[in-house]
């Protein structure tokens, strides 16, 4: 297969991109995409052969759930049926990178949800993507446009070194917002807010709307993200101290402040960690790109979107 990419840099490439990208995904192909979090790989949410080709392109396996991205409430009303206790949720952070999981509609097909009986659902802000679903008209089934358990795509290029000639269309845009897949959380019925997986809205600012916890139930995943090992690079990565190992070629994921000597690659993400989660794949990326032995991460202060930054280190290190 011959991957093509699309360019959105003018007003006539990004129509031009979008009727491209409507027509794949109407064949029942799959196209990525550029959100808000990072690059999606999108299919047709509602027809389970199209919505097979993720899986395949990704290798991922079937009993992981995907989200299905919506362009208004309307849409979203069509796959799932949305309890009222969710609704300051929606109102305050839809559309943005807030995943939902809720009841499901029998539109869904199994191969979405892993058969469970809810959906993840968003209703994304990137614009480009935003036309896409409006112009189709259906959801769109839409995790991170990698192979399975590698590290999430934040450019067009690295869609391209994960996925180049296992998927037909690339349309590229600017590098993703926010640098990490959305946050997923649920709610009960008397307002305890479960958040699956951390991301941009961070458990301070969830905190308005009821308790929050960390966490679902053991056993298979109840939403994207929740297997222990993933975002990895080939590269073995540990967290801890800025040091590196003797003998080793080691490189460091670095948050501002000095660095030891002794590192063959260092990738400085700053002291903002807003500005280091949006940056925090690519150097990742980077620095599996440059024959090291090992990548230390220093850790960061969990709180806003440390939990996000944290989260995604400790599945990069882990190799179960």
């Amino acid at each position: 297969m011959t991957t093509r990419t699309l360019t959105t840099s003018t007003d006539v490439e990004r129509e031009t991109a979008i009727v491209r990208a409507v027509e794949t995904l109407a064949r029942g192909e799959v196209v990525a995409l550029p959100t808000e979090t990072v690059y999606g790989l999108a299919a047709d949410a509602t027809n389970a052969a199209a919505v097979s080709k993720i899986f395949e392109a990704k290798h991922r396996p079937f009993f992981d759930p995907l989200i299905v991205h919506v362009a208004s409430l309307a849409m979203a009303r069509t796959v799932a049926e949305i309890p009222t206790v969710y609704d300051p949720l929606l109102e305050c952070f839809w559309p943005g990178p807030l995943t939902v999981v809720i009841p499901r509609r029998a539109s869904v097909p199994d191969l979405v949800t892993a058969g469970l009986p809810t959906v993840a659902i968003r209703m994304p802000a990137h614009p480009l993507f935003r036309a896409v679903l409006e112009a189709l008209g259906k959801p769109l089934a839409a995790p991170s446009a990698n192979r399975f358990g590698r590290i999430s795509p934040t450019t067009a290029e690295h869609v391209r070194e994960e996925l180049d000639g296992r998927i037909p269309l690339i349309v590229a845009a600017e590098p993703a917002e926010h640098g990490v897949e959305s946050t997923i959380v649920q709610v009960a019925e008397d307002g305890l807010l479960r958040v699956l997986r951390n991301g941009p809205i961070t458990l301070e600012q969830l905190a308005p709307f009821g308790e929050v916890v960390e966490g679902g139930t053991a056993g298979l995943p109840s939403a994207p993200g929740q297997l222990k090992s993933h975002y990895a690079p080939a590269t073995p990565l540990r967290i801890g101290p800025g040091m590196p190992t003797p003998g080793m070629r080691s490189g460091l994921l670095h948050f501002g402040g000095s660095v030891l000597p002794g590192f063959s690659a260092v990738e400085d993400l700053g002291g903002d960690l807003r500005v280091a989660a949006a940056g925090l794949f690519a150097a990742m990326r980077r620095l599996d790109a440059a024959g090291l032995d090992e990548i230390v991460a220093e850790p960061v202060l969990e709180e806003g979107i440390g939990h996000a930054i944290m989260d995604r280190l400790r599945k990069a290190a882990a190799r179960e």
